[in-house]
């Protein structure tokens, strides 16, 4: 499938990751590619080995014209809901480019509430360059947060689920209960609060 670019300089790309984890923010990047310094290799990160998609994004970083990774908390998640948190952060990381993009493609079929032309892409991040290097860029991000969250919660194996309903996830649950950085209106989580009050 062809996607119909515009004829502007700068063109932004915006992916979410972690709209499915019962845990962790909602992360999202936006990202401006240089069109004189090619990346290879650009993809839906989900495609990617861990060790490609470290690479890739710093890749992304030395190269990009600009880019800015920016999030929704728990805590909004919880008064939003999902879908709103989601679009909220995507919205923040168009605002926050230190480059302001003429037109922005959105992975999904939603776009957020932006004052800028856009276009809704859905698997953009297999069909839009830009929507690929933010995608990368906010799945490191996500994973290595979750990482970091295992050194402070080890007995939930975030370094491996991420955060994601997985069997493992359910099972430390009914063992410790929840941490601060469940998402307190996601159903498994409600069902786990009053199983254990």
């Amino acid at each position: 499938m062809q996607i119909e670019r515009p004829k502007v300089n700068y063109i932004a790309g915006v992916d979410e990751v972690g709209r499915g984890p019962l845990v962790g923010d909602v992360v999202t990047a936006a990202v401006i590619l240089d069109p004189s310094k090619p990346i290879d290799g650009l993809t839906d990160s989900k495609k990617l080995s861990e060790k490609k998609r470290n690479a890739l994004a710093e890749e992304i970083k030395e190269k990009a014209l600009c880019y800015c990774i920016a999030r929704a908390s728990v805590e909004e998640i919880d008064e939003l809901n999902i879908l709103h948190a989601t679009m909220l952060a995507m919205k923040r990381a168009v605002e926050g480019l230190s480059i302001p993009a003429e037109f922005v493609f959105i992975d999904g079929n939603r776009v957020p509430d932006i004052t800028v032309p856009a276009q809704a892409v859905v698997k953009g991040d297999s069909l839009v360059a830009e929507i690929s290097a933010a995608s990368i860029l906010a799945k490191v991000t996500r994973d290595n947060e979750m990482i970091e969250l295992d050194a402070q919660y080890p007995d939930f194996g975030f370094a491996g689920h991420k955060g994601y309903p997985t069997k493992a996830h359910f099972e430390a649950l009914a063992q410790h209960g929840i941490t601060p950085h469940h998402r307190k209106s996601f159903k498994p989580v409600q069902k786990i609060i009053a199983e254990q009050s």
